[in-house]
């Protein structure tokens, strides 16, 4: 039986401080400006598409804007296509709000897709700031056409992934978060034969702490062999 390891590591959020950014400066930077922006009335919503490959950071990037939002204290909603396309015309209008993030918009589906239009209208027309992320640009994205339009009269912005070197930097500063001292031979294995994309890395170094509180052990490359052939994330 696996003895049970208490949970007593920081509770970890995406935040804009704590995302590695890259070649993404750029977009970053205009967002901070445009939430602090948001801070007083706005004649014109602003809507912003984030798109790129799985694992860029997306999502971490749109649940980071609606934390900032509340620390400037402005309502924000952070909504996933899955959740979206649950939503009924009343829960729409109670996530009316000065700021609203819809991630992956290429699966939501048709209702949701004309909610989100309605959505983008009501922000427009109020000074409200629209934050959406999909796999691809507007030109390439398959929803209807006025939405794709609306989409893409925004600022658009590629989110670019991370190299080697910038996802071992965010590795080792997620490690510090929890408490975690991980040896460079760890971060370096983890790179070279874990999955591309940081998400899943960062789970593997998330369970890889579990592991080791669990034993009572430091990190080590060993210890994370057993973690990633437990979760059959090594690259074959």
């Amino acid at each position: 039986m696996k003895q049970l390891a208490l949970n007593i590591t920081p509770t970890w959020q995406p935040t804009l401080d704590n995302f590695v950014v890259g070649r993404n400066v750029e977009i970053i930077s205009t967002l901070r400006h445009a939430l602090i922006g948001q801070s007083t009335p706005q004649p014109a919503g602003q809507c912003y598409l984030l798109w790129g490959e799985s694992g860029s950071g997306k999502s971490h990037v749109l649940q980071a804007v609606s934390q900032y939002a509340h620390t400037l204290q402005l309502a924000a909603h952070y909504i996933d296509a899955a959740e979206f396309n649950h939503y009924s015309t009343n829960m729409l209008q109670a996530v009316y709000a000065p700021v609203v993030a819809i991630d992956d918009v290429e699966k939501l589906d048709d209702t949701a897709q004309i909610k989100l239009f309605a959505l983008y209208n009501h922000l427009r027309e109020n000074g409200g700031l629209l934050l959406v992320s999909s796999h691809a640009a507007p030109a390439h994205l398959t929803v209807r056409d006025d939405l794709r339009t609306r989409l893409g009269w925004g600022l658009v912005y590629q989110l670019h992934s991370l190299s080697d070197e910038e996802k071992g930097q965010a590795l080792d500063q997620h490690a510090q978060v929890r408490g975690l001292n991980l040896p460079h031979e760890v971060t370096q294995y983890l790179l070279r034969h874990g999955r591309r994309d940081l998400p899943a890395l960062l789970a593997v170094l998330d369970e890889l702490d579990t592991h080791c509180l669990r034993l009572k052990r430091t990190p080590s490359v060993p210890l994370l062999k057993e973690v990633m052939q437990n979760f059959n994330l090594e690259m074959q």
